[in-house]
């Protein structure tokens, strides 16, 4: 969903909800790569039982990556996706469902969104070709070195959109890839898998919600079912509260900020293009060998789980004194209600919200002063109780003139900070014009070698004092004969000579980027009026504009929340204007909406492209279809714009800024297409039908028998899924055209992979469960549901003197943690100590308070106190201090080791002493102002340097005395 830095946000805000992916990884041995057995148990300590993949938050990294050289071919992003598929069941292990559902044609408020997009691509792609060529051309010109440029086509990635021949293709291979697993890989022999492609209409993310809600409404389902959810857009977090599920959770990329990446012109890392300088690459290796290698490090997952930000969202919206009863499962509704105004892919967010201002906490705090005057909750099942909604609008249209003022406030100190960092890391950079060497060098703090000793005092200090004046006569020289050279080489006149002389405006003391216009200025009085003649071009007097536009966003707020938790309630509906009203025009809106239309129907999947796709991207289309977005003889040529505006609307990037491009008429668009439907091909017109869902099982799942029979007895009719042999599944079945069938072959549509010589596998055409037209579907926990074990720490933990409190790490709330022994100190102690002089600064230092791993438990009997680590959480309260390990004065030495001279014995004897100094200290010993290692382990340094390496204790103890 467009909520930018809303995962951010929300990851900072409840940060328990994050836990990261344990992933086990496929061994090698002479060669042979032996995969990972996924019928074992989770490794994160967790079963799943159904995974979903939206398969479109897949497809976009395989095909075209950031982070590494993408694939040469179309099959080589298949095996790409087919590997990514791969590694996600192995960190999941889902028992029962594999969904895989790929972006069909979207509703028309969607594809608004999707056009933006699209055209953007094509108008970036062209301007990046011309950029490249041009910065090309200047570093050659200055002798610059750049690789030969590689004439390869540019995989246009518009082409991921359904009805082109590449999703075609990609569901061809899909369905090879699940025959080939279900045949072959023991760890799916018992999962049902369904593949929603691109001919069925719908939304990845929603095509899965939806199956979920209608499988929820039967009475065979599972209440206690432990969904997975794979997708990185933020609207899968509102999603999956959306259905009340007590077991939900998200997997998602970690995202890593700063990640190198290569320079479109040279190839190298370490810098963009428009920093490119042409300097030759470095040779890789010793002859090279490594140059086509880049490194790339592999990406890691992160579980988000849902119900611990149920619990977060508990404490906060819980209320007290009520006029109505407290329901959480309605408040939950509302917060993902209340999220809407920040920003989706329906609508553009208001003008006053935005999610780094820390909008949804000002919604979530108005919400609670409101709650009481409004005698009940904003929302039920997905139906909007505009009356209350207004209430809520009212209170931000009060606020919203100082948020305008506090955010241009923000803003400027913003840049005045980076102005002054930018300062502070030139003056770091430029560092002293001279350093001296030796031991009169600085050291680093924390260094471990030993400087140099000077060979003569006398050379050293002449240079100390001679070279910094010497540097100071360098720079005046070189400032002197630039400023000859230029008075030298200009031929201007005397005007131009006092605007030479005058002083300038230095690079540094200005921003990096010019700031944008902004004629709105909405930190001024009068923003309204400007904001309505510069976006709208009327006058703000006009209200009857106003309420126009005011009544299609509150439409769109009803038909947001329908389509989230009912389904889509309109395919035909969409917001008319590229900008959004203010909070304080939201007045008298009970009565602005009704109903959507009945019986709408979706666009096909080839009326789709003409309707999101530029001109540019006409390749994926017929012939004749594609001459209607260049003809100048086609009636809707305006449709197809090769230029148009960015209005930055406030920001300071392109990407940021709102597309200004004309909205498609539906029937223009319809007429123009009937003149041109009967040129398609057979196989174009297959490519433009809509089609269902397939489902897949293997030979040894309970529902194999029972679809093999429907294809040996040619049932022609559809037959419902006995829910007794598909874990509770429902819905209807009906023979496929092209199925997979047993025991017969399976052929590989990618060259490199293999034919299933006797696939195992059976596939069927598969239909969710029909309801009553005005159904309902509640949004409520179902009977039966088991809510998970709490996972944050209570807030009434210490009154109860139950002692330290333990967070919780993974899935797992009886994790055995890891703890150590002596003796496992005193390896540690050793592994830290070696190739060290003096042992180290930090040998002995505890642990970071980040640390988490585990902790080190008391003995019973005259043992010490151990480690005992937590990670600070404001959400979890106050975290509990790192404690030193203290040891009885009566504990037992360890035993002595005598001989060997490997130093073994040397740190065995030196922990005690430093044990016992960290014991001191925790009982009020002397401190010190910086850290001192123990007298004894110095001792047996001076021993060593006296030949008594490796001898007894007890003679060292003679020596001493």
């Amino acid at each position: 969903m467009g909520v930018p830095a809303f995962f951010r946000w929300l990851s900072r805000k409840y940060p328990s909800i994050i836990v990261h992916c344990v992933e086990e990884k496929g061994k090698e041995c002479n060669g042979v790569r032996i995969p990972v057995d996924t019928t074992k148990p989770n490794p994160n300590e967790v079963e799943f039982d159904n995974l979903y993949l939206d398969m479109n938050g897949i497809i976009h990294p395989c095909t075209h990556p950031e982070d590494k050289p993408a694939p040469k071919n179309e099959d080589e992003m298949m095996v790409a996706i087919f590997e990514y598929i791969d590694r996600l069941f192995n960190i999941v292990r889902p028992r029962r469902v594999l969904y895989m559902a790929i972006d069909g044609v979207a509703p028309r408020a969607k594809m608004n969104q999707q056009r933006s997009r699209r055209f953007r691509a094509s108008k970036e792609g062209v301007e990046l070709v011309d950029e490249k060529q041009r910065m090309r051309e200047e570093i050659i010109q200055r002798g610059g070195y750049l690789p030969p440029e590689e004439i390869k086509e540019r995989f246009d990635s518009n082409c991921i959109t359904p009805g082109t021949e590449f999703m075609d293709n990609l569901a061809h291979c899909l369905r090879y890839y699940v025959a080939e697993r279900l045949s072959n890989d023991p760890g799916w022999k018992n999962v049902v898998v369904f593949l929603s492609d691109a001919s069925v209409p719908g939304e990845g993310e929603h095509k899965i919600m939806d199956y979920i809600r209608r499988q929820r409404a039967q009475p065979n389902h599972d209440p206690n079912t432990h969904h997975c959810l794979c997708g990185a857009d933020a609207d899968l977090i509102m999603l999956g509260l959306a259905t009340h599920e007590p077991n939900f959770t998200i997997i998602r990329e970690e995202f890593k900020p700063n990640k190198p990446r290569p320079c479109s012109l040279c190839g190298q890392t370490g810098h963009e293009m428009k920093d490119c300088q042409g300097v030759a690459r470095e040779k890789q290796g010793q002859h090279d060998e490594f140059a086509d290698t880049m490194p790339v490090s592999e990406q890691e997952f992160i579980f988000i789980r849902l119900c611990v930000l149920r619990e977060y969202l508990e404490r906060e919206l819980t209320m007290a004194s009520l006029p109505f009863p407290f329901d959480f499962e309605r408040s939950v509704d509302d917060w993902v209600f209340m999220c809407f105004f920040v920003g989706n892919d329906f609508l553009p967010h208001l003008p006053s919200l935005e999610i780094r201002e820390g909008a949804i906490d000002r919604l979530v705090n108005i919400y609670k002063d409101v709650v009481h005057k409004t005698g009940g909750y904003l929302t039920q099942n997905g139906y909007v109780n505009l009356e209350r909604v207004e209430m809520i609008m009212q209170a931000v249209g009060v606020a919203e003139d100082n948020i305008f003022k506090k955010r241009k406030e923000d803003e400027e100190n913003f840049r005045r900070r980076n102005k002054e960092k930018r300062k502070r890391m030139k003056v770091e950079q430029q560092g002293p014009a001279y350093l001296t060497t030796g031991q009169f060098a600085p050291q680093a703090l924390g260094r471990r070698d030993v400087p140099e000793p000077i060979q003569n005092a006398r050379h050293q200090a002449y240079d100390m004092r001679m070279n910094p004046r010497e540097q100071n006569n360098k720079n005046a020289a070189q400032s002197l004969k630039a400023m000859l050279r230029n008075e030298g080489s200009s031929s201007s006149g005397a005007n131009e000579s006092q605007d030479r002389r005058a002083p300038k405006r230095k690079a540094e003391d200005s921003d990096s980027d010019p700031e944008p216009e902004d004629n709105v200025r909405l930190w001024e009085d009068g923003w309204k009026q400007r904001y309505y003649k510069n976006k709208f071009d009327v006058d703000v007097t006009d209200s009857d504009f106003r309420k126009k536009v005011v009544q299609s966003y509150v439409e769109g707020l009803c038909w947001v929340l329908r389509y989230y938790y009912q389904g889509c309630a309109s395919w035909k509906w969409y917001f008319p204007f590229h900008y959004a009203p203010f909070a304080s025009d939201f007045k008298d809106i009970k009565e602005m909406f009704t109903e959507f239309e009945k019986d709408t129907m979706p666009f096909k999947p080839l009326e789709q492209l003409m309707s999101v796709f530029p001109a540019a991207s006409g390749n994926f289309l017929p012939p004749t279809w594609r001459n209607l977005m260049v003809s100048p003889e086609s009636s809707i040529i305006d449709f197809y714009p090769d230029d148009f505006a960015i209005d930055l609307n406030g920001k300071k990037y392109a990407w940021q800024g709102v597309a200004l491009l004309p909205f498609v008429d539906e029937r223009r668009l319809r007429a123009a297409l009937a003149e041109v439907y009967p040129d398609l091909t057979p196989e174009e017109a297959r490519r433009n039908s809509l089609g269902s869902d397939v489902l897949f099982v293997g030979k040894s799942h309970p529902l194999f028998d029972f679809i093999h029979e429907l294809y040996q007895d040619e049932c022609n009719k559809g037959t419902v899924v006995p829910p007794e042999l598909c874990f509770g599944i429902q819905g209807l079945l009906n023979l496929d055209n092209n199925p997979v069938l047993p025991d017969k072959p399976v052929k590989s549509p990618i060259p490199t992979l293999r034919d299933i010589s006797q696939s195992t596998a059976v596939s069927v055409k598969f239909k969710d469960p029909e309801f009553a037209v005005g159904y309902v579907f509640k949004a409520v926990l179902l009977p039966g549901a088991k809510i998970p074990t709490k996972v944050l720490k209570p807030g009434d933990w210490e009154r109860g003197n139950r002692g330290p409190w333990r967070p919780q790490l993974g899935f797992n709330p009886n994790r055995q943690q890891a703890h150590l022994d002596q003796s496992g100190f005193r390896a540690l102690g050793h592994s830290l100590n070696r190739n060290q002089q003096g042992g180290g600064q930090y040998s002995n230092t505890p642990p970071p308070g980040t640390y988490h791993q585990g902790s080190y438990r008391a003995q019973h009997a005259g043992g010490h106190r151990g480690f005992q680590h937590s990670r600070p959480n404001p959400q979890l309260g106050a975290s509990q201090p790192y404690q030193q390990p203290q040891f009885s004065r009566h504990q037992q030495q360890p035993p002595q080791y005598a001989g060997g001279g490997h130093g073994w014995n040397r740190v065995v004897q030196s922990q005690p002493s430093a044990y016992q100094q960290n014991a001191n200290r925790d009982r009020g010993g002397p401190r010190h102002a910086g850290y001192q290692q123990p007298h004894d382990y110095w001792q047996d340094r001076q021993d060593d340097r006296r030949g008594n390496r490796g001898q007894p204790q007890q003679i060292k103890e003679k020596q001493r005395k």
